[in-house]
């Protein structure tokens, strides 16, 4: 093949990996897929483009590593395309790319996946790939070192960025002790100590078919992906060695953490304690952090922070459903002299919240929105495969793409002033600032009280 015709062909597969059908998430039908040896998969068919995408997950990241070896799941997860069974790095990276497959590991504290995406006429060669390097990836020491020294550039850029070391502060902070706030990406000392044999004992023990979570979407049967389940995962360990639960809770109790750069502005996070996804009242807090924090342009904070005031580009907040514990996280960035009026303001916008939840229109905008959103979440077949995987990590019932609209429409005013109660302490706040802070606002009453003559406020 020359160098004109396969330019031709990589434009072409290209077009068609990131292509996908515009679809409704109600009309999404999801096949639960069970191999002869007992691995479950769910299945989206899409015959219409000549393209498949494979994504699988484990339980179990970063957070398992042993002490003093922090980072041994991020590295061994980087090392898994870098070389398996007859193909070293650069030949594996060939094979890949002159197929136009895509094939990567990635890790977080939580879990380990791959993303497969290739053309059906490569499949099998595809699959081929995946399982060497499943089974037989190499850990070549040149590949090894040349992980290591990107994880240490990495740590270093870390360093310099405020934002990660505002985070890492607050979750020090939040989780003192517990393996959370440890760096996932480890430290300059753990990833030098790291060998080659910790790292293929990593693979053996985090990636086994019982905390396995598969998602497939393209142009395959359920009888085919049974057997490709069978091909790729039956010879996985039956059993990942991940040790303990490690369930905690947000130490609770206000606490504000400075780290002084001489920068002129300050970077900001703020939260608390939040809810683990299956909390029933996981989908209300949902919906009322969208009027909050997490509605962009419309939400509470932006429009008082920024459009009215012009004190920050953005803010914002979420909650996060960690696998054992759940975070109310926020973070805003603004210069260092008017810190303390975007905190007033903030606590503020809490205390409303808490106060007198949202008014009847504010709470028909959120769902029409939440609801009205939720097929761009389903545009492509790598979304789907992405939301699935969630859906199916998360512990989710195969029903819930149908069901979630409905659950957002439930919610009431009154569900939202429940939660909002619950969960809304602007006074017990942990606040991690990097920069030069004036903490001390220069308006006592920063936020205007128009929001208390919206009619339809619930009565707390």
């Amino acid at each position: 093949m020359n160098w004109m015709k396969a330019i031709t062909r990589r434009l072409s597969v290209s077009a068609i990996l990131l292509a996908g059908s515009i679809v409704s998430a109600q009309a999404v039908e999801i096949q639960h897929v069970v191999s002869d040896t007992g691995i479950e998969a769910w299945l989206v068919e899409e015959h219409s483009l000549p393209m498949i995408v494979l994504k699988a997950g484990w339980q179990g990241g970063a957070l398992k590593d042993p002490e003093g070896k922090e980072g041994l799941t991020m590295m061994m997860a980087g090392l898994l395309n870098e070389g398996a069974g007859e193909y070293d790095s650069q030949a594996f990276q060939a094979k890949l790319d002159d197929l136009a497959i895509q094939l990567g590991f990635d890790a977080s504290q939580d879990d380990v996946d791959v993303s497969l995406k290739t053309l059906t006429e490569n499949r099998d060669e595809a699959i081929r790939l995946l399982k060497l390097s499943l089974k037989r990836a190499r850990f070549d020491p040149a590949a090894i070192e040349r992980i290591r020294a990107q994880m240490k550039v990495n740590l270093q850029r870390r360093e310099q960025d405020p934002a990660k070391k505002a985070y890492e502060a607050w979750y020090d902070a939040a989780l003192p002790g517990h393996l959370y706030a440890r760096p996932s990406g480890g430290t300059a000392e753990s990833i030098d100590s790291i060998t080659r044999e910790q790292i293929a004992a990593a693979q053996m023990h985090v990636l086994g078919r019982n905390n396995l979570h598969v998602s497939v979407v393209g142009d395959i049967t359920a009888d085919e992906l049974k057997i490709l389940l069978d091909d790729v995962f039956s010879e996985l360990p039956e059993v990942a060695l991940l040790g303990d639960e490690l369930n905690t809770e947000v130490k609770v109790g206000a606490q504000t953490l400075i780290t002084e750069r001489d920068n002129p502005q300050s970077i900001v996070v703020f939260g608390g304690p939040g809810l683990l996804r299956a909390d029933p009242d996981f989908i209300p807090a949902f919906v009322m952090n969208y009027v909050l924090a997490g509605g962009s342009f419309s939400s509470r904070l932006m429009i008082e922070v920024r459009e009215k005031r012009g004190l920050a580009y953005s803010v914002g907040a979420n909650f996060y459903p960690l696998d054992y514990v759940g975070l109310f996280l926020g973070q805003v960035a603004t210069q260092n002299e008017r810190v303390g009026d975007s905190l007033a303001i903030i606590k503020s916008e809490l205390a409303l919240m808490a106060e007198k939840g949202v008014s009847a229109e504010e709470l028909a905008n959120a769902k029409t929105y939440l609801t009205g959103s939720y097929p761009l979440r389903f545009d492509s077949n790598e979304k789907i495969a992405n939301q699935l995987l969630a859906l199916k990590m998360g512990g989710l019932n195969i029903d819930y793409v149908v069901k979630r609209n409905g659950l957002i429409n439930a919610v009431t005013q009154e569900d939202i002033a429940r939660v909002a109660r619950r969960l809304l302490h602007p006074d017990e706040l942990i606040i991690s600032i990097v920069g030069k802070p004036v903490l001390t606002p220069s308006n006592p009453t920063p936020v205007e009280t128009a929001n208390e003559e919206v009619e339809g406020y619930p009565i707390p």
